[in-house]
């Protein structure tokens, strides 16, 4: 394979006197290493969607497709260092220091980047202080009207071996910013869009107020050009401005332009989205204007924004969403698809790209509601769900579920808020979090969540687990293709009828549905527990070297509960590998030291499947 060259945040950091605290007690400081590294860094970069390139003892190099990405994470990992220190003399402190730069690097074939993008961000880590962030201007500049965090500018620095002096700033974690003085309002001029006078600002209020509905299931909906001065956006306000034809053939524009409708509409679809219609968008068409002028002038909080290039046999899509507030870019992707049946093809980009932006919008819009001192009961239901997308763990699925009760209380018919409840609830109950496995509170929630919103698909995605695993597997079925019904993108929706394919042993079908959830979400937050159930399929099929593959695909993608751990454990006893067996059992019992075949069986539909009793039993797992 040719090397490739991108343009990537890159994040390197290392720890702070590492040779001392390694001289003073090795033993100690690699097990402390390992533990931050599994309980807090590695977590941090599954959720901020990082790739490792390289681990060099006590550095790391990480690869981000945003640098907002790149610095969330770093203020993670820096967060969650300061409450371990915490009580720590000085001398027994894992301190860690951060360089981020964006630049153009070179990938090479085995994964590796090569360049001045990658020097650049080493040198900047070299000059941090403990605990701190240096960030170069260029990655600044992509972050610095979202930080609530003290920042120095360090001025022009001649780097080690870097040619150029680069500007430096550098974060302090732990310290706030200032107060910015409150600026006189300046008058401004008028929008060169023309006001559509009283009738037009009647329609912008009623458009406005079906926002407060939450769930409706409405189409796009339509705001006019006059200007919202005054008035905060609406949360998950956006427009789909329309996509722009590289291909330098005016007849090809019908291509982009159905990408920019189908998107439009597809959007619509997430609960309390406010979208901008389709004709008030390709207004925009063909103009040069500025994201923040657009944002303004439509009184939306979010701005997307894409290209579409086709050759003879290759259809590429750029897409980028941008806070319109700021203009810092929140998300960016690629897709890059050969052309056989076009309109097919549309079809599924526009799935795909609804799918990540739902989960984008989410996590924006927690972000952004994070800092309220009076949250409403959207700001906390988005904070929920922003929570439950991070990696899976006790006490994120805990905080998700206070989110989710807060907004009831404040909101009792808000039935997004009621699903969430419910999920974050049949999450405790399955994994050992909660004392009693309440599911037919869980089902009495969901059912009141659907007579308010009948519409709402993601109910019956949670409907059918609580099904599941109470042992109901035809009827979760059923609720699964109830989701897929409402909403044929519904990614989670071919996941749930494929876990419970799974259990009826109809495992060729249970495959087809957990490949095409992949197909419509292949980055899904959640994508560890759809290769746990292609590794139940692959060993229902005795393709145990695929299984094996797959369960330790969900392993590497954050998914580290103990399903995984155990049912690997099961197939490589299978298998013959004892050794393995032995290490992925032990691993599943340190997480749930409950487990025995006797749990298995009553918890879940799981031993439908002898390999893995007969596995668990030669790796010897207690019978009860």
């Amino acid at each position: 394979m040719a090397e490739t060259r991108k343009l990537v945040a890159i994040l390197a950091a290392d720890v702070v006197g590492y040779s001392r605290l390694a001289g003073s007690d090795e033993d100690r400081t690699l097990s402390r290493l390992r533990g931050l590294r599994s309980d807090l860094v590695d977590p941090a970069i599954a959720a901020y969607r990082g790739r490792v390139v390289k681990r060099t003892g006590d550095g790391i190099l990480i690869e981000f497709r945003s640098v907002v990405d790149a610095v969330r994470c770093a203020i993670e990992v820096q967060n969650g260092m300061v409450e371990r220190n915490a009580g720590l003399p000085s001398e027994r402190r894992i301190e860690f220091r951060v360089g981020i730069h964006l630049g153009d690097v070179v990938e090479e074939s085995d994964g590796d980047l090569m360049g001045d993008g990658v020097n650049i961000a080493a040198r900047l880590e070299s000059i941090a202080k403990p605990g701190a962030i240096c960030l170069s201007e260029d990655a600044y500049r992509q972050v610095k009207s979202r930080l609530d965090l003290a920042v120095s500018d360090l001025g022009a620095t001649q780097l080690k071996n870097i040619a150029e002096p680069v500007r430096v700033y550098s974060l302090e974690v732990g310290k706030a910013a200032q107060a910015r003085p409150t600026k006189p309002a300046v008058p401004k001029q008028r929008s060169k869009f023309v006001l559509l006078g009283v009738g037009i600002v009647a329609l912008i209020l009623i458009a406005g107020s079906a926002w407060y509905f939450p769930g409706a299931n409405r189409p796009a909906t339509v705001t006019s050009n006059a200007p919202r001065t005054g008035v905060e956006a609406a949360h998950l306000s956006i427009v789909v401005l329309p996509f722009a034809s590289l291909s330098g053939d005016p007849s090809q524009d019908y291509f982009a332009d159905g990408i920019t409708e189908n998107l439009t509409t597809d959007l619509s679809r997430i609960r309390n989205s406010f979208v901008i219609a389709r004709n008030t968008a390709f207004t925009f068409k063909g103009k040069n204007i500025a994201v923040k002028e657009v944002s303004k002038e439509l009184g939306v909080r979010y701005v997307l924004e894409g290209s579409v290039q086709r050759d003879q046999n290759r259809v590429r899509v750029n897409v980028q969403l941008v806070d319109g507030e700021t203009g810092a870019h929140l998300w960016a992707d690629r897709f890059e698809e050969s052309v056989n049946d076009l309109f097919k093809l549309q079809d599924e980009i526009v799935a795909r790209l609804a799918n990540s932006l739902g989960y984008e919008l989410a996590r924006a819009e927690a972000q952004r509601s994070v800092h309220s001192t009076n949250p409403d009961a959207i700001d906390l239901m988005m904070r929920g769900w922003a929570v439950l997308w991070q990696p899976m763990t006790k006490e994120s699925t805990a905080l998700a579920r206070d989110y989710f009760e807060r907004a009831i209380r404040i909101d009792p018919q808000n039935a997004e808020a009621m699903v969430g409840f419910a999920y974050a609830r049949m999450r405790a109950s399955v994994y050992g979090w909660s004392t009693t496995a309440d599911y037919a509170a869980q089902l009495d929630l969901l059912t009141k969540a659907t007579a308010i919103n009948p519409s709402y698909a993601f109910a019956y995605y949670v409907k059918s687990h609580v099904l599941f695993f109470t042992k109901h597997v035809p009827e979760a079925v059923e609720a699964g293709q109830t989701a897929v019904a409402l909403d044929p993108n519904a990614a989670n929706g071919y996941y749930a009828m494929g876990l419970a394919e799974g259990a009826l042993k109809r495992c060729e079908q249970s495959i087809v549905h957990i490949k095409q959830a992949f197909a419509l979400s292949p980055r899904d937050p959640v994508g560890g527990l759809w290769h746990t159930a292609l590794g139940f399929d692959e060993a229902c099929l005795n393709r145990l070297d695929a299984a094996i593959g797959e369960f330790k695909q969900a392993i590497d993608a954050g998914y580290r509960t103990f399903f995984p751990y155990a049912f690997l454990a099961a197939v490589e006893a299978a298998k013959g590998n004892d050794a393995e067996a032995k290490v992925a059992l032990a691993e599943a019992r340190r997480i749930n030291p409950q487990l025995t075949i006797k749990w298995f069986a009553e918890h879940t539909p799981a031993l439908t499947l002898t390999v893995f009793v007969d596995g668990w039993r030669k790796a010897e797992l207690p019978e009860e």
